[in-house]
């Protein structure tokens, strides 16, 4: 789960560095939204997965495999980018980022929900 957990951290650092910093590029993004505000959506996000972890860590397995679920679901949540313009709309990069993101939100959700449903 470890792993899984820092592939996660690492894949969405990686579509948020690029969101941000190509930010007018994205298709379609609402005008609201900011290169800091992107930054800070992930920190926010990674501090729950931690946070999550921790707690599973120490015996708290309802709390903190509710966490990781969530950051695990706002890694997959990374595939909207998709309602909000056609794929051809977006670059490779982008493909690759938003990819890499969802497939590993994916990993850490099954990561999380085996040890569950195999006890």
């Amino acid at each position: 789960m470890r792993a899984a957990l820092i592939a996660c951290i690492v894949a969405t650092l990686v579509h948020h560095v690029h969101n941000a910093e190509f930010l007018d590029e994205y298709p379609n993004m609402p005008a609201s939204l900011s290169p800091a505000l992107v930054y800070l959506a992930w920190l926010g996000a990674a501090a729950a997965g931690l946070c999550g972890y921790a707690l599973l860590r120490r015996g708290w397995r309802f709390a903190g495999g509710g966490l990781l679920l969530a950051f695990a679901a706002y890694a997959l949540d990374g595939l909207l980018h998709y309602t909000l313009a056609p794929v051809a709309a977006h670059s490779l990069a982008m493909h690759a980022t938003i990819v890499a993101e969802a497939v590993t939100g994916a990993l850490l959700a099954l990561a999380v929900m085996h040890p569950m449903v195999t006890r």
